[in-house]
This record gives C-alpha cells, sequence and structure tokens, in this order.
C-alpha cells in the first residue's frame, strides 16, 4: 500500500535514531572514566542531548509544517550525524557536551516527522499499529547497540564505537535520499512563524531540565540551583505571553489542555524516565561491584530493548482492539516489577537478574509508550501534525531527562555519600539501588493512579 510505501524513509531515520542510541547507552560512563572525572558527570552529557531533544521537538515539528516533512528528516539526519562526528573528536566535557546538543537536534528534527506521518497517513483503525511498528523499530534497533558499543568501548575505545556510528548515520542518509526522492508533503507559508515563541520554548524547557539536576549537584539552597530555578520561572512568563500572542503557536493551548493529553504525560514523566535512568544506573551498578566485567550491563541493557520491542509489537496493537485503560494499567505494574527485582540485587548479582530487572521493565514501557501515543496522537490533522507531535514528543521526550535528572543523581550521590561515610563501594552501591527501587515503585503507583483518571475510549481530534 502507499502509506506503507511511504513510511520507509521514516522507518529507516527511527532505526537510526534506535540503532546509535543503543551505541551511545555505553559513551557516558566510558567517556567520564578515560578523561578522569567521577561518575555523576554522566549526568551532565545525557542531559545536554536530552535539553535539545526534548526542547526542539516541537519548533522542529512546526517547521516540518512549513518547508515539508522530507526537508526536515534529511536535514535532522544531517545535524544528527555533525554531532556524532564532533563526539568523536570530543576532548572535555564542555566539548562533550556542545556535541551531544547537536545530536540532540538532530533527534529533534527527526521524531516529530516519523510520528506525524503514522498520525495524518495510517489507517485510522491502525494507527496503534503504526505506533506499535514505530517503538519497534525504534527499540529492536538498540537491542544489539549496548551490547556491541560495549564491546567496542572494551577492545578499542569509545571514540572508535562513536566513529562506527558516523558511519551508520551516512549509510541512513542515503538510502533516505534514495527512499523519499518522490514523495510530496504538505507544507504551510512561514508568514507568522512563532520566532520568540520558539526562541523562549528553548530556554524554558532546557532551565527546567536543568533543576534537579542542579538541586541534586550543587544543594537546594544553592546559588546555582536558586539561579537556574529564577530563570526557568521568568522564562516561562515570558513563554505564557509570547504564545498567547502568537498568531500560530507553537505550543497549541487547545491540544495541551485535554485531560487525556495532560494525564498522559504526567504517567510518562513518572515512569518513562525510568529507562534511561536505568540503563544509566546500571552501567555504573556493575562498575562499583564487578569494575572487572564491563560488557556485563551491555547485555542487561539490550534484554531491556528485546523487552521494549516485544511490549510494544504485543501490547501496543490492543490498543486498536480494547479499553487503551485496561492494557495500559496491566504495562504499568510490569514496569513496577521491573523495578521490584532491583531489590534483590547484591554486591555478586548475576547477570540473568541484571537482564530480568530490565527485561520486564522495558516489556511494561514498550507497551505504554506505545498506547501513550494512540491516545494522544490519534485524529491529528496534517496541518497540525508536526506542531502536535513535536508538543508531545516534547513532554514525552523530557520524561526520560526528568528520570536522568532525578534518579542518576539521587542513585551517584547515594553512593558517594554511604563511601565518604565508610562503607565499602560494593555495599554502597547496593543499598543505593534498594533506595533507588523502592523510590521508583512509588512513582509507578501514581502512574497507575494518572491512569485510572482518564477518560474511555480516547481519540483525540485536533480543532
Amino acid at each position: 500500500m502507499a502509506y506503507k510505501r511511504g513510511f520507509i524513509p521514516y522507518a529507516l531515520a527511527a532505526l537510526l535514531i534506535g540503532l546509535v542510541g543503543g551505541f551511545s547507552t555505553v559513551l557516558g560512563p566510558a567517556f567520564v572514566q578515560d578523561i578522569g572525572i567521577a561518575y555523576n558527570n554522566t549526568t551532565w552529557t545525557a542531559l545536554a542531548q536530552a535539553m535539545s531533544t526534548a526542547a526542539c521537538a516541537p519548533i522542529l515539528g512546526k517547521v516540518g509544517d512549513v518547508i515539508g516533512r522530507r526537508k526536515t528528516l534529511l536535514l535532522g539526519i544531517a545535524v544528527f550525524t555533525l554531532g556524532n562526528l564532533l563526539s568523536a573528536l570530543a576532548t572535555s566535557l564542555v566539548f562533550m557536551m556542545v556535541s551531544r546538543f547537536i545530536v540532540g537536534i538532530g533527534t529533534a528534527a527527526m521524531g516529530p516527522v516519523i510520528l506525524a506521518y503514522i498520525a495524518t497517513e495510517f489507517p485510522q483503525d491502525k494507527i496503534a499499529k503504526g505506533f506499535s511498528l514505530y517503538m519497534l523499530l525504534s527499540s529492536a534497533s538498540v537491542i544489539i547497540g549496548p551490547t556491541i558499543g560495549g564491546l567496542i568501548v572494551s577492545s578499542y575505545g569509545w571514540r572508535t564505537m562513536l566513529w562506527v556510528c558516523v558511519a551508520i548515520c551516512a549509510a541512513i542518509f542515503a538510502g533516505c535520499v534514495l527512499t523519499s526522492r518522490n514523495q510530496i508533503s504538505v507544507k504551510r507559508p512561514l508568514q507568522n512563524f512563532d520566532v520568540s515563541g520558539a526562541v523562549l520554548i528553548l530556554i524554558f524547557f532546557s532551565l527546567l531540565l536543568c533543576v534537579p539536576s542542579f538541586g541534586q549537584n550543587f544543594g537546594w539552597t544553592s546559588r546555582a540551583f536558586l539561579g537556574v530555578l529564577l530563570a526557568a520561572v521568568i522564562s516561562l512568563i515570558c513563554l505564557i505571553a509570547a504564545e498567547r500572542k502568537a498568531v500560530h503557536p507553537i505550543l497549541s493551548g487547545s491540544f495541551m489542555k485535554r485531560s487525556a493529553f495532560i494525564l498522559s504525560v504526567l504517567a510518562l514523566f513518572l515512569t518513562q524516565g525510568l529507562m534511561q535512568a536505568n540503563m544509566t544506573n546500571t552501567i555504573v551498578f556493575v562498575n562499583y561491584t564487578q569494575p572487572d566485567n564491563t560488557v556485563i550491563s551491555g547485555y542487561a541493557i539490550s534484554v531491556m530493548y528485546i523487552g521494549m520491542s516485544l511490549g510494544a509489537i504485543i501490547l501496543g496493537p490492543l490498543a486498536d482492539r480494547f479499553e487503551p485503560k485496561r492494557i495500559l494499567t496491566a504495562s504499568f505494574l510490569l514496569t513496577g516489577i521491573g523495578c521490584g527485582i532491583l531489590l534483590l540485587f547484591t554486591e555478586v548479582t548475576s547477570v540473568f537478574l541484571l537482564m530480568a530487572s530490565l527485561g520486564v521493565l522495558g516489556f511494561g514501557l514498550g507497551g505504554n509508550g506505545t498506547i501513550f501515543m494512540k491516545v494522544v496522537l490519534s485524529g491529528l490533522t496534517p496541518q497540525a501534525a508536526g506542531a502536535g507531535t513535536g508538543t508531545y514528543g516534547l513532554f514525552r521526550d523530557l520524561a526520560a531527562p526528568f528520570g536522568v535528572a532525578v534518579f542518576v543523581p539521587l542513585f551517584t550521590n547515594q553512593i558517594t555519600g554511604r563511601i565518604a561515610a565508610g562503607t565499602s563501594e560494593p555495599a554502597a552501591a547496593v543499598a543505593s539501588i534498594h533506595f533507588l527501587a523502592i523510590a521508583e515503585i512509588l512513582c509507578v503507583a501514581l502512574g497507575i493512579v494518572a491512569v485510572l483518571f482518564l477518560p474511555k475510549r480516547n481519540v483525540i481530534k485536533e480543532t
């Protein structure tokens, strides 16, 4: 069918994001170890990429509505490639942060146009299957990434791993150019583009992501934290004023005020951020408890993405046939079980227990991530698809860095504090992972409450 053939370049882009993202999961800890700085600095490399991925999503989604999906997709891949190339050349933490920020811009350009194509070109009774396919491509392509990435880093170093990523980017770019040549995208005039809104969105949401990280790393009463918090509040006030005046605002109030959007975003914030956080924390945990086995965490993370792939293809399509709330509740319970397995971790945790925790977690996250897209994005018009998917992508992508900003410092700072108090490194890591598990289970429980308040049979139509 035409919509399936037209999806090929977008499928390739989704594959690229997942595959290179999988390789990059082992980058942060390897980089900070190589340049000789503390592990908690992995927060800053992850945060830099997350800031641009999230904050630029609605802006570049709107750009996709203006210049067309094909151009936006190809530009996104080009910027993504540049960011990975610069990352391979990084010699300092600041250099790496700038490079990962550029990678995030490329991701933010690709993500909304991929989702917009599914939301507008797939038949309405196959939307959930379309999003399941997207999740499958994104997560399945990551399965081999952490394992192979870990092996490359162990044998040849993190720079070699990034050069492999650059080669993959170049190949995918060529494939997208060839397969999208004759596609025609819906375009809108550039007149009255919300430039001030775009700038303020980038500033506010970047600052918002910094708030929890600054609080945990510098102290909740420190000048650094209070300065970022004040700047975030001021930029939010300016953003609200700018969007009210805009002729074509990037952030659509009519889209965002619906209960399905609000409750879905709340649930995502409480749970979806566990993915990135637990990946990083698993690597750190293994480094503290089994320092001579740097590949073991890569195997466990790969299993998590296998779980996400299975959750996407098994649970996701059920939202086309059954009440989404029922499926979401089940997937959230699985997410909680995956977090609960962390309570069984010890100083000699086996690879099978690591795999069980991340695998079950991934299965639940793959299911609820797919279904939330069905709940929030069904019924978008072609004219509003880029901005709508970008807005949802903004808050969805904020969930992961929010989880990183909260749960990674919570874990690493707990370890640092316990070691300073005289606890051995392995024992400190075990006690800290147990503390983290309890906090995550409470977040999952609150996410289930949000799901239970979702309206039944949500099909959102843009007005």
